[in-house]
C-alpha cells in the first residue's frame, strides 16, 4: 500500500506537469522514480515510458476536444519515431548507469534550453509544405530514438521544431506531441519490456495518478499565465538535470 501511494504521488506530478506544458512527463518521472522509488535509471526510463503512454492519451484528449492537435503531422512524426524507438532502447540496455545517468541530465539541460528560447525566436508561418515534411520525418526519427534511450515523450523537441520551424501555434504544437507520444511510447515499451526494463509494481499506483494529473493540470494550465509556467517547469529540470550531471562527474 505504501509503495502504491507513493507510485501514485510521482504519476500525480508527472502527469500535472504533462498536462501543464504539453510534455510526456518523463523529464520529472525518471528522477522521482529512481529518489522515491529506489529504481536503478534503466528501470525508470522503461516504467516512465509506461507512464508516458497515458500521459499522451489523457492530454491529447483533452487538446482535440479543444481542436489543438493536428493529425497529419502527427503522423508524419510518428512514423520514423515508432522505427528509432526500439533501436534507442536497445542502445540504452547497453550503457553503464552512470553514462545513462549523465546523458539524461544533459539531455534535461538541452530541455531546458529550448524551453527558455523558443518563444523568443522568430517563428515563419510561410514554409514551404515540403520543409514542414521533411522538418517533421527528422524530428520524429530523432524523437523516437531519444524516447526510447531515455525513457522520455520527447515532447520539448517535437514542440520546440513545430512552433520555431514549421509555424505551429504553441496549443497546437502542444496536442500534437502529446498525441504522438501514445505510439512512440508504446514502441520503447515493448523494447524495454524484452529487456526486463519495467517495474510492474509501480504501474498500479503510477497509471492512476498519472491519468488525474494530466487531466488536473490541462484544466489548471487555463488560468496561469504562459511566460510564470515557464519558468517555473524551466527552473525544475534544471535543478533535476544539474542534479543528475553533478552526482555523475562527482563519482
Amino acid at each position: 500500500m505504501k509503495n502504491h501511494s507513493r507510485s501514485f504521488a510521482v504519476g500525480l506530478a508527472a502527469g500535472i506537469f504533462g498536462g501543464l506544458i504539453g510534455l510526456g512527463g518523463g523529464v520529472i518521472m525518471i528522477p522521482l522514480l529512481t529518489m522515491v522509488l529506489g529504481l536503478s535509471h534503466k528501470q525508470a526510463h522503461g516504467t516512465s515510458l509506461v507512464g508516458i503512454i497515458f500521459t499522451g492519451l489523457g492530454g491529447a484528449i483533452t487538446y482535440h476536444l479543444h481542436g489543438n492537435v493536428d493529425w497529419l503531422a502527427a503522423g508524419m512524426l510518428c512514423l520514423p519515431a515508432i522505427l528509432t524507438a526500439g533501436a534507442g532502447a536497445r542502445f540504452a540496455d547497453t550503457l553503464p548507469e552512470w553514462k545513462l545517468r549523465k546523458t539524461f541530465g544533459a539531455f534535461l539541460l538541452f530541455c531546458a534550453a529550448l524551453m527558455l528560447v523558443r518563444f523568443y525566436l522568430p517563428q515563419n508561418d510561410s514554409q514551404s509544405p515540403y520543409f514542414n515534411i521533411l522538418v517533421f520525418l527528422i524530428t520524429g526519427a530523432v524523437t523516437g530514438f531519444l524516447s526510447g534511450m531515455l525513457g522520455v515523450g520527447g515532447g520539448a523537441i517535437m514542440i520546440a521544431s513545430m512552433v520555431l520551424l514549421t509555424g505551429f501555434s504553441q496549443h497546437m504544437a502542444q496536442g500534437t506531441s502529446l498525441l504522438v507520444i501514445v505510439p512512440v511510447g508504446l514502441a520503447g515499451v515493448v523494447t524495454h519490456h524484452e529487456l526486463g526494463n519495467i517495474a510492474k509494481r509501480c504501474l498500479p499506483g503510477l497509471i492512476p495518478g498519472i491519468l488525474a494529473g494530466v487531466f488536473l493540470g490541462g484544466y489548471v494550465t487555463g488560468f496561469i499565465p504562459e511566460v510564470p509556467l515557464r519558468i517555473a517547469f524551466t527552473a525544475a529540470i534544471v535543478f533535476l538535470g544539474w542534479r543528475c550531471v553533478r552526482t555523475v562527474s562527482a563519482g
